[in-house]
């Protein structure tokens, strides 16, 4: 049969039938496609169904320990006097801030140093006031760096300062506050 032959009787044949029928068949011919296009999805659902079931039926893990108890007052406040930095050991203290700004590329001017002491608490504090110039970067990096080799110190208070929208390196003063045991002085 050639093409022209065939198509001439599928013609005539869609002639003979309602369209109402053949929209209804061709309904049927596209909800089973979907339903064979949805066989994949079905299974994966299937799988994802069961994996969920044997979960569910299997045994609970272990519960956790039970917490310590928080640390008592007594505890916290020898926690707190064990990290406190020694109060002879302040200018090596102080030579790693150098050593850090140093490596950070940073310049440090001359800084204002002030210490105290808290009978209260039972600690010294030794506060720096240190200009620093540099890039924004170097000085955050070299501020957490700072922290982080010193435990015993804080940071109090940046401020940042730029003379013009061009100058590629800011100002900025740190202070810093090291909180010290009591003991012999430096």
């Amino acid at each position: 049969m050639t093409p022209a032959a065939f198509l001439l009787r599928a013609r005539l044949l869609l002639r003979r039938i309602d369209p109402l029928v053949t929209l209804v068949i061709l309904l049927l011919l596209a909800g089973a496609a979907a339903q064979v296009a949805l066989i994949p999805a079905r299974r994966d659902l299937d799988r994802q169904f069961e994996a969920a079931r044997s979960a569910a039926r299997a045994p609970l893990p272990p519960r956790p320990a039970p917490r310590a108890a928080p640390p008592s007052s007594d505890q916290n406040l020898e926690l707190f006097r064990a990290t406190l930095g020694e109060r002879r050991g302040t200018p090596r203290q102080l030579e790693e801030v150098f050593a850090l700004a140093a490596r950070h590329g940073l310049t440090l001017e001359q800084g204002e140093y002030r210490s105290a002491q808290d009978r209260n608490a039972g600690v010294v504090t030794y506060q720096v006031n240190l200009p620093v110039r540099g890039s924004y970067g170097a000085i955050w990096q070299f501020a957490m760096d700072v922290l982080r080799a010193l435990p015993h110190a804080s940071l109090d208070d940046v401020a940042f300062r730029r003379d013009s929208v061009n100058d590629v390196g800011v100002e900025a003063r740190l202070r810093l506050t090291f909180y010290l045991a009591p003991g012999a002085a430096p």
